[in-house]
Formats: structure tokens, C-alpha cells, sequence
């Protein structure tokens, strides 16, 4: 389908932001950050920030006091920027939909901090839960993230089967990278015109992985790790008109292949980036309503 016209006119008001195109810079990025659009912000009873095993954090709770399930959301920004400044609304909106606290990790970014640091540090941070945060439920804990904190996300569920640690009941990835295959059709049809472009994604990747872009490591590619059996429950949503739509399917074909539970929802007539957006999107809002039951199932609520 076309674009959403919601979605048309905040793509247009993106183009107003401050200049992302190349030759790109961290600078640039990270002035975007700086001037995020004015969408509305959920009310949540509890808004505090804190820290995880040294790693800035911020906690959404709605019922402060009660030990609720949790959910560890990790930041887009291809690694490079974001922060949990530019995914407050989301992150209040998973917090108010689901009921559940929600803990946003400011994790060290690339290029100052390549991988695996933003990861390690996730998974520090995720060890050190129930000793920062008392009031929630560290047996029920799933982790979530939008682009490269979905990718992030999975990883992160892939370290923890290797090494043990908390368990993960569920994972949700929303338009997650899993991949360096710039050649899918989603790249084709989508890597031009819709606010992430393919080049982008490039640069972003070389931030990451340096000059193993070609041939990264599956905990910095998911979808390149050779076993995916056993990992927790998962959530994907995709985009239409992402150039990451394809990998995040085809991590989710590949988790379903393992015997591992799925959910895919592609959304349809939205872009990159559109889960940041509830409020004024409704397809915002309905994909973050259906992450939002998925992670209550999986929290038995």
C-alpha cells in the first residue's frame, strides 16, 4: 500500500531535521538527537533515572511499589546515535500499553565504543537488574529494541544462552538489523527514499564492526549465528518501506525454523523509525498495542 498519509507528512517533516546525508559524521547524527520532533509522551507514574553496573539507565514503572515483569529495551541509532532521550515515548508507551516497567539502557555507543562494548555492557546491565531496580520481577524479564538495539536485543539473547545469566522470557525486535547483505530486495526498493537509506546503513555497520562489515561475527549479525535453538519467544515487526524489512524477516523465518515461538507483523505504509511515533501514527500505536499483549502473554499476565 502506499504510504500512510500520517506517515507521508512526518517524512516530510523529517527532511526538515538537521542534514544526515553524506558524507555523514557522528557530529550530524548526534546533533539530530538534539532536535527530536515534538510528539506527545505518555503519562507514566514513575520516571527516575538510574544506573546499571555503570551504564546510565532510565525506569518507567507504572504501579511504583508493585514487582512487576520488566522489560530491558535497548536504543536505535545504528550503534552511533540515539539514546534514551530520543526513545522516551516509546519507551512510556510500552510502559502504560503492557503495564509492565520498562528499563531504557544508555549503552556506550560506536564509533568511541565499537563491538562488542555496546553489548557487553548490555548484558552487564542486565546481571545487575535486581540490584538496582527493587521493585520488579527479575523472573520475568524480556528484552526489546528498535533497529540496532533490536539487533543488540537478539544478540543479547544469543550471548546469555552461551553464557547463562537472567533469563529471558521474550524478546521483541522491532525493524531489527540482523544482517550486512545489502543486496535484498527491501534494500532495492527501499534504501533511497525513506529516511534510512543503504549508505547509511553501511556507515552505520562500519561504525560497528570497523572492517569486518563484509564478514561480522554473529553476536554483531544475528542472523548469521548457526543456531538459533532454544532462544526465548519473539515479537518482530517490520516495515514496508524499510531497507531492513527482508532481514528482520528472515531472522524471524530462521527463529521459526529452530522451533523458536514467532510473531512477524509487517506493518504496512510506514517507514524506518515509525515506533517512535505514537500518538500521531496510528500504525504506531496498533503495532506497540500488539507488542504490548505479546509481552503480557509472555509474562503470564
Amino acid at each position: 500500500m502506499p504510504l500512510h498519509p500520517a506517515a507521508a507528512q512526518i517524512l516530510e517533516m523529517m527532511k526538515q531535521l538537521p542534514s544526515t546525508a553524506a558524507p555523514f559524521s557522528v557530529e550530524a547524527f548526534r546533533l539530530g538527537d538534539a532536535q527530536p520532533l515534538p510528539f506527545p509522551k505518555m503519562e507514566v507514574a514513575e520516571v527516575r533515572d538510574l544506573v546499571l553496573a555503570g551504564t546510565p539507565a532510565r525506569l518507567y514503572h507504572p504501579r511504583p511499589g508493585e514487582a512487576l515483569p520488566v522489560v530491558f529495551f535497548l536504543h536505535g541509532g545504528g550503534w552511533v546515535c540515539g539514546s534514551i532521550e530520543t526513545h522516551d515515548v516509546t519507551c512510556r508507551a510500552l510502559a502504560a500499553k503492557a503495564g509492565v516497567a520498562v528499563i531504557s539502557l544508555d549503552y556506550p555507543r560506536a564509533p568511541e565504543n565499537p563491538f562488542p562494548a555496546p553489548l557487553e555492557a548490555s548484558y552487564r546491565a542486565l546481571q545487575a537488574l535486581g540490584d538496582a531496580v527493587p521493585s520488579i520481577d527479575t523472573g520475568r524479564i524480556a528484552v526489546a529494541g528498535d533497529s540496532a538495539g533490536g539487533n543488540l536485543a537478539a544478540a543479547l539473547c544469543l550471548l546469555t544462552k552461551e553464557r547463562g545469566g537472567r533469563a529471558i522470557a521474550h524478546q521483541l525486535l522491532i525493524y531489527p538489523v540482523t544482517d550486512t547483505d545489502f543486496t535484498r530486495e527491501s534494500y532495492r526498493a527501499n534504501g533511497a527514499d525513506y529516511f534510512l537509506t543503504a549508505p547509511m546503513m553501511h556507515w552505520f555497520w562500519e561504525q560497528y564492526v570497523g572492517d569486518a562489515v563484509a564478514n561480522p561475527p554473529s553476536l554483531a549479525a544475528p542472523l548469521r549465528a548457526t543456531d538459533l535453538s532454544g532462544l526465548p519467544s519473539a515479537t518482530i515487526i517490520t516495515a514496508e518501506y524499510d531497507p531492513l524489512r527482508d532481514e528482520g524477516e528472515a531472522y524471524a523465518a530462521r527463529l521459526k525454523a529452530a522451533g523458536v515461538p514467532v510473531r512477524l507483523e509487517r506493518v504496512a505504509g510506514v517507514f524506518h523509525g515509525f515506533a517512535s511515533m505514537p500518538g500521531v501514527l496510528p500504525p504506531a500505536d496498533a503495532a506497540l498495542d500488539l507488542a504490548a499483549a505479546d509481552l503480557r502473554r509472555a509474562f503470564h499476565m
